[in-house]
């Protein structure tokens, strides 16, 4: 069969979209037919897969926020001739903001399946829900990363196709940290919503030992404006910006690390937690979605900074507690590893199918 993804774009580094690559690097390699299209160019492209299976699209060489009326046609036109080139199969459409794009823009042989890699609490507060609500009912299913979030939209956004299937991890490794590493992690885009102000101040009020460190993997505008804020909580010079690491050396990374944090404001599976747990890490996050808590991690009330640290510094102050934890984080992330998340993907084919 074909499998189309469509993104708003597609080669950005974000975990949409590292999802994105994955699904369709494991669905080719089982034999389907797949596309991952681009409505728009990335300003600055990652490289998800070195050897793709599947063949990959940009439809407008814009950026997302400059096309015109005149663009947008042309865009359109494009987009219809190479949906018609493929052959009939299924359209998964990773956004609200894809989903209404193509509305009326998909040929009617394919099946429609939106995602939405948010959570329901994060949609109720934006200008997701409305959408979700206008235009999704009329998908063939409607795909959530949780239980409890696809059953809070089949509930309160009157979804009558919702559908439970969680991110993938891309790899399972081989093997676990020994956690014995004075290392506390922090992984994602250094931007507001990430929240990585609050771990920074989480860690200096842990009162974790002067040879703990706190290592920050990724880039975005607030490096410099959270450098500041390191220097202001007194962990200057103990928080490290590592920058960008490329996806084939974050195994070293994981290995190297004693805890994760993750503190974003608001988060629907993140593949961070599922990345730390699969190498027996064991993570403090807060507790803003049901994808959050269907990994196991260590879970604080949103926003509250006291409790979080205090939680690093419980888990600083026991190799035991982080081991046993860091167990059960492995365990629990069998069920994301990406075979089993294929099979779900091919059992949901089938389903609609039927």
């Amino acid at each position: 069969m074909s499998v189309v993804f469509a993104c708003l774009d597609a080669d950005t580094l974000g975990g949409t979209q590292q999802v994105t690559h994955t699904l369709a690097q494991g669905l080719a390699g089982r034999g389907h037919e797949v596309h991952v299209i681009g409505l728009h160019r990335s300003p600055a492209p990652f490289r998800y897969v070195d050897r793709p299976l599947y063949f990959r699209h940009v439809i407008s060489r814009a950026p997302m926020d400059s096309p015109g009326r005149i663009a947008r046609l042309r865009a359109d036109r494009k987009l219809r001739e190479l949906l018609r080139a493929i052959r009939p199969g299924y359209a998964v459409l990773t956004s609200p903001s894809v989903v209404a794009r193509l509305s009326g823009l998909l040929p009617a042989d394919f099946r429609s399946i939106g995602q939405y890699h948010g959570s329901y609490d994060h949609a109720r507060g934006c200008w997701h829900l409305g959408s979700i609500r206008r235009h999704y009912p009329q998908l063939d299913q409607a795909v959530f990363l949780s239980d409890d979030d696809a059953w809070r939209f089949s509930e309160h956004a009157l979804l009558p196709n919702a559908w439970t299937l969680p991110n993938p991890l891309a790899t399972w490794p081989g093997e676990v940290s020994t956690l014995d590493s004075p290392r506390v992690l922090g992984v994602g885009r250094l931007e507001g919503v990430k929240r990585f102000d609050r771990l920074i101040s989480a860690f200096a009020r842990s009162g974790a030992p002067p040879w703990w460190e706190l290592h920050l993997i990724g880039d975005g505008a607030e490096r410099d404006r959270l450098r500041e804020h390191a220097a202001g909580e007194g962990v200057g010079d103990r928080v490290v910006f590592r920058g960008l690491v490329p996806a084939a050396r974050m195994t070293a990374e994981y290995l190297n690390a004693a805890l994760l944090g993750l503190t974003s404001e608001h988060e629907g599976l993140p593949i961070v937690l599922l990345e730390a747990g699969a190498h027996g890490v064991p993570a403090v996050a807060f507790d803003v979605s049901g994808g959050v808590r269907s990994t196991g991690s260590v879970l604080v009330p949103p926003g509250d900074v006291g409790a979080f640290g205090a939680e690093l510094a419980r888990l600083i102050g026991s190799l035991e507690e982080r081991r046993r934890l860091g167990a059960e984080a492995r365990a629990r992330a069998e069920a994301f590893r990406l075979d089993h998340v294929l099979d779900r993907w091919e059992s949901l084919f089938a389903h609609i199918e039927r």
